[in-house]
């Protein structure tokens, strides 16, 4: 589903322009020409931001920020003002607005203050969600299996989340370290304060440095006003510093004071402010090779490298394909309003065969892929992508079927087969035979004939 801004301005044409600008970046919008307007659509609609002016005809922007923040307090709301009403905005700010824009709009600074607006409503609802699932005693239920890998992983996330020691998180792309992240700070002390992650491989160098630890206004083209950084967001919480490994050798240097002494400076700033923050770190890199080649900081890496929680790759806990499979299933069905129920024998065999080189992040999307495309209530090897099926050897699936079934007669393996799946289904004909790829009479009549 797309993110939906809803624009509110009197202006036709800027409405317009915004609306075109907006369509271009990838939003759906939705537009309304006074605050009466917003407040109605607010209250139909659950939208991802609002863009509003303010000074409107009928309703202001001001009331109808105060209506919509008692509506709806998690909505960001993006304030438009010209110069001569920067005070409108300043009470904006007061009323809970969460930034705004002075007119005529700079749209790379209109850009990036969305972004951020809906990174901040991101945190915030994955934030109540940790809150919820620690309140329910449920904060690692997102760490899916049962494999002694798995079960390594989590009982080291019990051990690290309760300290304040700083963790390193290690593993191939896709294998859950953000994931794992964020068990960590919702079992942690810190777990009522935010969590805020920043992927240091996303930004440029400059990028990265304003947005690690803030700026002063007029510190470089643009920069209209001061803003805190992700760090001081951080202040009292925890920071996930994502990708760690893509840093350039100038900004681990900047990073180390902060890491080790828990001070920062914004950029164009002599002050030096103190910070209260826990730092997680990812990384997909062998960072003591990196140390050892020269492209990372050695007393950077001894700061991370406090405790280690090393995630093993998907084709190191195959046992555990079909739990994430089904709750991957369970998840996009759902979503998606599909039917399906579950996988075929040889869908599943054809899953956990498969040595997933994009790891569990590639699991999931072929999950999704084959919940919208499946036209039943399984899924089956051609909802597969060709990937899976070129690779899939069917020879030596054969070969290790058998070597598990011993040299039992034909008649008992189609008997020991038709057992299972009645008992998976509950001893639902109709649904037994769609699975085995048999017509239920076939079914009743081998039934009969193994006196079952």
């Amino acid at each position: 589903m797309k993110t939906t801004i809803l624009i509110v301005d009197d202006d036709k044409g800027h409405l317009s322009m915004l609306t075109t600008v907006l369509r271009g970046w990838g939003y759906e919008t939705a537009s309304a020409t006074d605050g009466s307007e917003a407040i109605s659509a607010v209250r139909e609609h659950p939208y991802d931001a609002v863009l509003m002016d303010v000074r409107m005809a009928n309703v202001s922007g001001i009331e109808a920020l105060e209506e919509i923040k008692m509506f709806n307090p998690a909505i960001p709301v993006l304030i438009m003002t010209a110069y001569s009403s920067v005070d409108a905005a300043v009470e904006a700010m007061k009323l809970g607005a969460y930034d705004y824009l002075t007119k005529p709009l700079n749209f790379d600074e209109l850009k990036l203050t969305l972004e951020r607006a809906l990174e901040y409503k991101r945190l915030s609802e994955e934030n109540r969600n940790l809150k919820a699932a620690v309140s329910s005693g449920e904060s690692l239920a997102g760490i899916i299996g049962t494999s002694p890998a798995m079960r390594e992983v989590t009982e080291m996330v019990k051990v690290v989340a309760p300290t304040e020691a700083t963790v390193l998180i290690t593993g191939e792309s896709g294998t859950g370290k953000e994931l794992i992240a964020r068990a960590i700070h919702g079992n942690s002390d810190r777990q009522m304060k935010q969590l805020v992650t920043i992927n240091c491989a996303a930004l440029s160098e400059t990028l990265l440095e304003s947005e690690l630890f803030g700026h002063e206004k007029g510190a470089f083209t643009g920069a209209d006003k001061r803003r805190d950084g992700r760090i001081m967001q951080a202040d009292k919480g925890t920071i996930f510093l994502d990708e760690i490994g893509e840093i350039s050798m100038s900004m681990q240097a900047k990073l180390l004071r902060a890491v080790q002494e828990r001070e920062i400076q914004r950029v164009g700033s002599d002050t030096v402010q103190s910070v209260d923050v826990r730092i997680l770190a990812a990384t997909n890199k062998d960072l003591k090779a990196e140390v050892e080649a020269g492209h990372f900081r050695e007393d950077l890496y001894y700061r991370l490298h406090v405790m280690v929680v090393k995630l093993p790759a998907l084709r190191e806990r195959q046992d555990d394909v079909p739990l994430l499979a089904s709750a991957f299933l369970e998840r996009f069905a759902k979503k998606n309003r599909k039917d399906v129920k579950g996988f075929t024998p040889l869908a599943m065999d054809m899953l956990i065969r498969y040595s997933w080189p994009g790891n569990v992040r590639e699991l999931e999307n072929t999950i999704e892929r084959a919940v919208i495309l499946s036209m039943g209530e399984y899924v089956t090897e051609k909802e597969l992508p060709a990937s899976l099926i070129d690779s899939y050897d069917s020879e030596s699936a054969c070969d290790a079927d058998t070597e598990q079934l011993g040299s039992q007669p034909l008649e008992d393996v189609q008997k020991s087969a038709i057992l299972a799946t009645l008992e998976k289904t509950g001893w639902n004909k109709s649904e037994a035979a769609k699975i085995l790829d048999i017509t239920r009479t076939t079914l009743n009549n081998k039934l009969k004939k193994y006196g079952m």
